[in-house]
């Protein structure tokens, strides 16, 4: 009997420049070298002025103006790397959204919330006649894009990733100016999403004849040891002329041995046209993708034209199939799997929203360490290099559309979600919402709900579509159209009534759980903002992860579940408010620290024999007091010992756990697991003494040199035995050698105040009240540059129009202004930027010469003994510019000064025992060395090498 398998494919955007030398194709990152300054909201003269001309960019192409010309003066700006987010950077403020963890964006704070960002490239002349896209992964929020003065488009959602032709706007062999504005006033979610570009940026070339940007998708159908590929591509002729060519489909393995390929003859293919075409393959024996093996095929699309390669497009997939049923649940490649999943945002410690490539991996590692199968974007579509993760490492995916409707907006951002990530095989369903609370109990909803269905469905359909459901069952909404409907808590709703109200339609839990845990703690202390590590319900509206996990695994018509949430993420600090600024949801914590809840999803979700014993055993002060001791454990049974006394042997129920009272005394709290009577594992907790030695240890010992590498850091401090201090606080000091450098700080803390990264602070002065003098030469001004010379009787400068009859009654021109310096700290960098106001001119600063008949603009580092905090003097002694037209625009602001600040050292309080530290490569090759200090504690270090 045939089976329908369906057949996922991804766009591995990181190897395809490499793929085909041959090909012109290129997918070239440009994240590196932008500059950064913050705009504003309302204040035209704090946004650059930008839009303020007669034109605007909208009025005329090519008409940007100020800050998106390629003329604008960015060198005072903050030098950075993508990606970024601004977000993370800024303090903690009680006047700062909830949602965004208290951090100082958003409406109460305008000057913090525009970004604007600039970056030059070199495109080659021989470029000239390919097509050339500046495509976007993702910026948080509203943004608008320039390239060369014009502008390029408006982007709303700050999650899909989108691109723009700008093959018609480039400086062919030269340079070329990209701006890009980013409004984060606005949240689009109720959770922490970060500001600015976030997300990776690329320059993609191509010839005008392409296969389209994410424009190939494969299903299939498998019969016995065969399976037969179902090849769609979309190819683009984007040229002026109509194309003849052909289509070549090969199939790769993971050895990169071709084990199948096809050709379409000609193609005749009409100028500015796309087609489709879709190509069957057989390949024999293939390998399934799967959780445990996620083996990777690579498909590679050919264009030929007149025997030559135009195209190469690079697909990497993986074969699998999928199947929910009503009664019985999920299936992966035939066979059951319980999705064991949880609900996660997209921010880290340290880092926020702007996650490396690498951290994407260490996050999906850390989830799967505990035995959970499956990852929902909550409630986002994610960046790309998310779904590479879950595709290399096993990890299945609901991927999930940010917000319900049926507008031409909402279908087509669905759309591009689907066209993008398609080709994942870790995806196994589409989400359309959750928990639209406006509409998904009435028939509103239902319309909605089933017209979005039927559309992803247009699209796609070998994936299910699901919507998370937080309301009662009733009779209308979309509890009734959903082929796949995703229960959020159970509590307030029972999936037997569904069950039985709809016996066709599939179950899964996309939400349960919802518990509050601090890492490390198990004393309850609302004063200081901390609950205890059990596992317990919440509330009345919710219910405990055990009891969740107990009603899912006991009922095979229901898929699994996906427990709120994996990682801890800035924002909803349910129960509390300010100071809390983190979740207390997660199974781990904002750094990747399990809290104890991890264990006993380990032991029923992991293939592998557990016990975990909690709480720690450093009480001084409550010796005889009752301690809640639980322990996790997939044991038969398990023993408690205090001190080698035995306080009882316990049998363990399915799905359960073990709890004792224990009246403190320190010393050794010990649990022994027993398998069929025999004994199979131990874990203790010991009272430990004062902390003395710092440890350092990293999840690598060795990184790729290539700029972007990670390795991440843990921190605890060792007692005189060498034991884990679980209860230190310690404030650690962080320094850097080699060809590494810290990106961020973490400890896993709700209520911390801490900074997530210390960075060099940037601030700008500019020259205030220019006046100006007609004077007969550039020397002999002595009296007039001076710092406490009388200018008041001089005129305003740039009074008189520069026209050529200016320049004949003003052969040279003094212009006085002045410019405030904050007060500096020590080991400041003081700068002036100028821009000449002159053909040729001389600068005096507090009537001190720095530059002499300077002929263009220049970058000077100011001697800290010409300046003082306060208003300082500067003069320009020049030949003036004069228009050569009448609308010419002539530069009148003589520069600025920057003040640099260097970033203080990097350090973090140990949170319950722990801190986070993350190393990135700066691509060079060599040994990374990581110290850690604090007050008379034994320094660690830690050695991570950067190699090819």
């Amino acid at each position: 009997m045939k089976t329908k398998i369906f057949l996922m494919l991804f766009l591995a955007c990181s190897i395809m420049q490499a793929q085909d030398a041959a090909t012109p194709r290129e997918h070239i990152n440009i994240d590196k070298s932008w500059y950064f300054a913050f705009g504003h909201p309302s204040d035209s003269k704090k946004d650059f002025n930008n839009g303020t001309a007669y034109f605007s960019y909208l009025a005329k192409a090519g008409y940007g103006d100020g800050v998106t010309t390629p003329k604008f003066d960015n060198r005072s700006w903050r030098k950075l790397d993508l990606p970024h987010d601004w977000a993370v950077e800024q303090p903690f403020d009680e006047k700062g959204s909830l949602s965004h963890g208290f951090k100082a964006i958003g409406y109460n704070f305008p000057d913090a919330s525009i970004g604007w960002y600039r970056k030059n490239i070199t495109v080659p002349a021989s470029d000239l006649g390919k097509r050339i896209t500046l495509a976007f992964d993702g910026v948080f929020r509203n943004s608008i894009v320039w390239v060369n003065g014009h502008y390029l488009g408006l982007e709303p959602s700050g999650y899909l990733g989108f691109e723009y032709d700008i093959s018609a706007y480039i400086n062919y062999g030269g340079d070329n100016t990209i701006v890009v504005r980013a409004d984060a006033m606005m949240e689009e979610g109720w959770f922490y999403e970060g500001a600015g570009i976030y997300r990776h940026v690329w320059l993609n070339k191509t010839h005008n004849l392409h296969v389209a940007t994410n424009g190939t998708f494969v299903t299939n159908t498998v019969n016995g040891n065969s399976a037969t590929l179902n090849i769609e591509a979309t190819v683009n002729n984007d040229g002026l002329k109509a194309e003849n060519f052909t289509v070549t489909q090969t199939i790769l393995d993971a050895s990169g041995k071709t084990v199948a390929t096809k050709t379409t003859g000609k193609v005749n293919l009409a100028s500015m046209k796309n087609e489709l075409l879709t190509t069957n393959v057989t390949i024999q024996n293939p390998v399934l993708w799967d959780i445990e093996n996620p083996y990777l095929y690579t498909l590679k699309t050919t264009i030929v034209q007149d025997n030559k390669t135009v195209d190469s497009y690079i697909t990497t997939f993986g074969i699998r199939t999928i199947r929910f049923d009503a009664n019985e649940g999920f299936f992966l490649n035939g066979k059951h799997v319980k999705i064991k999943g949880t609900n996660n945002h997209q921010d880290h410690a340290g880092v926020g929203s702007a996650l490396p490539d690498d951290l994407q991996y260490y996050r999906i590692r850390q989830l799967k360490a505990f035995g959970s199968n499956a990852y929902r974007c909550s409630h986002n579509p994610p960046t790309p290099e998310l779904l590479d993760a879950c595709d290399r490492l096993g990890m299945l995916v609901i991927d999930e559309h940010r917000l319900m409707g049926i507008t031409q907006t909402h279908l087509n951002d669905v759309k591009r979600l689907i066209d993008r990530d398609r080709n994942h095989p870790s995806i196994i369903s589409w989400s359309v919402g959750n928990e639209e609370w406006g509409i998904e109990n009435k028939v509103e909803g239902a319309r909605i709900a089933t017209t979005m269905q039927a559309y992803v469905k247009s699209l796609d359909t070998t994936r299910p579509v699901t919507a998370a459901f937080s309301g009662r069952i009733g009779s209308q909404g979309i509890t009734t159209v959903m082929e796949l409907l995703g229960i959020n808590y159970i509590v307030n709703k029972s999936t037997d009534e569904q069950h039985k109200l709809f016996p066709n339609q599939s179950l899964w839990g996309t939400e349960e759980g919802s518990t509050n845990a601090t890492r490390g703690a198990y004393f309850r202390d609302d004063t200081k903002h901390i609950i205890p590590a059990y596992d317990k319900a919440p509330n009345s509206n919710f219910i405990s992860i055990e009891d969740g996990w107990k009603h899912y695994a006991s009922r095979p018509y229901l898929g699994g579940m996906f427990i709120w949430t994996g990682f801890d993420y800035r924002g909803e600090p349910t129960p509390y408010g300010w100071p809390s600024i983190t979740s207390y949801f997660g199974m781990v914590d904002l750094c990747g620290f399990p809290k104890d809840d991890t264990w006993y999803l380990k032991s029923w979700w992991a293939n592998e024999t557990v016990l975990h014993l909690l709480p720690h055993w450093n009480w001084q002060g409550k010796e005889g007091q009752p301690i809640e001791v639980w322990a996790y454990s997939n044991c038969d049974e398990v023993e408690l010992f205090l001190n080698k006394k035995s306080l009882g042997k316990k049998a363990m129920q399915a799905n359960s756990h073990l709890q004792w009272e224990v009246n403190y005394a320190p010393g050794t709290l010990e649990a022994v697991g027993y398998k069929n009577g025999k004994k199979v594992l131990t874990d203790k907790a010991q009272t430990t003494k004062g902390a003395e030695t710092i440890k350092v240890s990293s999840d690598k010992n060795k990184i790729t040199a290539n700029g972007s590498s990670l390795a991440m850091i843990t921190v605890d401090v060792k007692d005189r035995n060498g034991l884990h201090v679980p209860t230190a606080d310690n404030e650690i000091t962080f320094s850097i050698k080699g060809p590494g450098k810290i990106i961020g700080v973490g400890n896993g803390n709700p209520t911390s105040l801490e900074k997530d990264r210390f960075i060099e602070t940037i601030e700008v002065a500019a020259i205030e009240g220019l006046k100006e003098k007609i004077v007969q030469s550039l020397d002999g001004n002595t009296n007039e540059v001076t710092a406490n010379y009388n200018d008041a009787s001089w005129d305003a400068a740039f009074k008189d129009d520069r026209t050529e009859e200016f320049g004949k009654k003003a052969p040279v021109v003094l212009y006085r202004g002045t410019f405030t310096l904050p007060q500096w700290q020590k080991g400041a960098t003081i700068n002036f930027f100028s821009n000449n106001v002159g053909v040729e001119e001389t600068i005096y600063i507090n009537g001190t010469a720095i530059a002499t008949k300077l002929k263009e603009s220049k970058e000077f580092v100011i001697d800290q003994s010409l300046v003082h905090a306060g208003k300082n003097t500067i003069a320009i002694v020049a030949t003036p510019l004069l228009k050569k037209r009448p609308w010419d625009i002539v530069n009148s602001n003589p520069g600025l000064f920057q003040i640099v600040t260097p970033a203080p050292a990097w350090k973090r309080k140990l949170f319950n025992g722990l801190a986070q530290v993350i190393v990135q490569s700066t691509g060079e090759v060599g040994d990374i060395i990581l110290t850690a200090t604090s007050g008379s504690l034994k320094a660690g270090s830690v050695t991570v090498k950067a190699g090819q």
